[in-house]
C-alpha cells in the first residue's frame, strides 16, 4: 500500500519535473538564439532589407523602377478609381464608427 502511494507520488513528481524541464529549455533556447549573432545568409538577407528601405526612403517610392512600371501602375490605378469610384487609392481607407445608443426612448 505504501509502495503504490510511493510509485504515484514518483510519477506525478516525475512528470511536474518534465514539464519544468521543457519549459527552462525553451526558454533558454530563446535566449540563446537572441544572445547569438546571426548566420551569413540571415545577416546578408537582413542587411539587404535595410538597404533597400533606405534607398526607398530617399527614392520615395519604388526603388530601380523605370518609366514602365510608373506607366502601368498609373493604368491601374485610373482603371480601378473608373470601376470604385473616386478616392486616393494609394491610401489605407478610415473607418468611422459611430456608437450605437442603446437608451430606450419614451413612447
Amino acid at each position: 500500500m505504501v509502495l503504490q502511494h510511493v510509485l504515484r507520488l514518483s510519477s506525478i513528481l516525475r512528470s511536474a519535473l518534465s514539464v519544468q524541464l521543457r519549459r527552462s529549455m525553451g526558454l533558454s533556447a530563446v535566449a540563446f538564439n537572441k544572445a547569438r549573432e546571426l548566420d551569413p545568409i540571415q545577416k546578408l538577407f537582413v542587411d539587404k532589407i535595410r538597404e533597400y528601405n533606405t534607398k526607398s526612403k530617399q527614392a520615395g517610392g519604388p526603388v530601380d523602377v523605370g518609366p514602365e512600371f510608373q506607366k502601368e501602375m498609373n493604368e491601374s490605378l485610373t482603371r480601378l478609381q473608373r470601376m470604385y469610384g473616386e478616392g486616393d487609392l494609394t491610401k489605407f481607407p478610415e473607418f468611422k464608427f459611430e456608437e450605437p445608443n442603446f437608451e430606450e426612448t419614451p413612447k
